[in-house]
């Protein structure tokens, strides 16, 4: 089954490709659920990362930069000595246009948006599963906190930039590592699992200046899905880069308190379609409220 996108112009993709039918062998048969609880085996996954860290997977590096058409005037450095280093891989200053309007709430990163309501009790669909707040912070207190308010999630595929930035200037607290076992975030595996409880995360708490308390997380992936968050306890300024994933499809979810933000009406009516909607690191996709 393909799946349906719209960029900020309106216009529908569709999205359909060979790794959809990988997925649906891993979740949907018997042989591929057997395969996958080898895949996700601790030792797979730290023998899989450090392939990808060696030298052995520079060539996977210079055909993904070919298949993937990634623009090489854009990239810092375009002579990678590892698989990672090109996921990983850093822009140039200057190749994404940060909005920074001060009451504008700008988007952390490349991906596909999804916005949803958060209320006491509810569930979140995500093409056919559900999950909750408190599930994504591991039962933590604070999920209460943001009832009536909004969860943003932003599903980063593999071809898309992995490093993400900070939406607004503020503080931060230390970072919570919930530890879990890695699956696919990709949309195709929510009809079996709850990717949020069953993948590692990593989340922090904010105070910005705009838009109030926050919490960002960060979901890793299948395999390896590394999560590098760059600070503990800091000061930061919009469009200044937080963290990058290493290799996988992963997930930013943000959580904005009530009468935080107005997002902008696009987005809105396309998540109420079950569309996402394609942005951009540091591209407008709101304003405070």
């Amino acid at each position: 089954m393909a799946l349906l996108l719209k960029d900020r112009n309106g216009e529908y993709i569709i999205v359909g490709n060979k790794q959809e039918k990988t997925l649906r062998f891993l979740y949907k048969t018997t042989s591929g659920r057997v395969v996958l609880k080898v895949l996700t085996r601790p030792l797979v996954s730290k023998t899989a990362g450090k392939f990808l860290d060696s030298r052995l997977s520079k060539f996977a590096a210079k055909s993904a930069m070919k298949k993937r058409r990634i623009v090489a005037d854009q990239l810092e450095k375009t002579n990678f000595r590892s698989y990672n280093e090109f996921f990983t891989r850093k822009l140039k200053q200057g190749a994404r246009d940060i909005d920074y309007t001060p009451t504008a709430l700008i988007s952390p990163c490349d991906s596909k948006l999804s916005v949803y309501d958060i209320n006491e009790g509810s569930t979140f669909t995500i093409k056919d599963s559900s999950y909750t707040v408190e599930d994504l912070l591991g039962g933590d207190p604070i999920a209460k906190e943001f009832y009536g308010g909004k969860c943003l999630i932003f599903r980063l595929a593999v071809d898309d930039y992995h490093r993400y930035c900070y939406f607004d200037d503020g503080e931060k607290g230390k970072n919570t590592y919930l530890r879990g076992v890695l699956h696919t975030v990709n949309p195709i595996v929510l009809d079996h699992c709850n990717i949020y409880k069953r993948n590692s995360r990593e989340y922090t708490v904010m105070q910005t200046k705009h838009f109030g308390e926050a919490v960002q997380v960060e979901v890793g992936a299948l395999m390896v899905g590394r999560i590098k968050n760059f600070h503990e306890e800091h000061s930061f300024k919009r469009g200044e880069e937080k963290g990058m994933f290493e290799f996988g499809g992963s997930t930013v979810v943000l959580l904005l308190k009530k009468d935080a933000a107005l997002i902008d009406s696009d987005i809105i009516r396309n998540s109420a379609k079950n569309v996402e909607t394609i942005v951009k690191y540091g591209e407008r996709i709101g304003s405070k409220a």
